[in-house]
């Protein structure tokens, strides 16, 4: 898929925006690895893929990763946790829900920049951390 050319620096970008482009990455990425590992039933896979996508379960990855996260890659977790958002968590706590934030702002910055390469270890590791598996690297 031939992508637009950006018109701003993604260093620049709102952490809120990166978060906004995040989610959605990371959403798709879920629901590939759910259907590549042969769920087809759309109740089982929304279910399923809820176990990924909650706030919870994101924040718990970003907090199994941080350790060995680059400083470029800290920092944008750093701006999308700070970043302050119009709206509030419905199923999670403000904690969670920031640590979500900051991870998705992770992906959608990773995203910008075409880091697809470092997207997958991401996936890898987090699909690992979420299905129970600590050896994750």
């Amino acid at each position: 898929m031939q992508k637009e050319e950006l018109t701003r620096d993604p260093n620049q970008t709102n952490p809120l925006v990166l978060a906004f482009l995040g989610d959605a990455t990371y959403a798709h990425c879920v629901r590939y690895h759910l259907i590549a590992r042969g769920l087809v039933k759309p109740n089982q896979l929304h279910k399923t893929a809820n176990r990924y996508v909650s706030a919870k379960a994101q924040a718990n990855i970003l907090l199994t990763l941080l350790p060995d996260l680059p400083e470029d890659e800290v920092n944008i977790v750093k701006r999308g946790r700070n970043a302050k958002s119009g709206s509030t968590a419905k199923n999670a706590d403000i904690i969670d829900y920031r640590h979500a934030t900051a991870f998705e702002a992770l992906i959608g910055y990773l995203y910008l920049n075409g880091k697809e390469e470092r997207i997958a270890e991401i996936m890898q590791q987090a699909f690992a951390i979420v299905e129970g598996d600590t050896e994750h690297e």
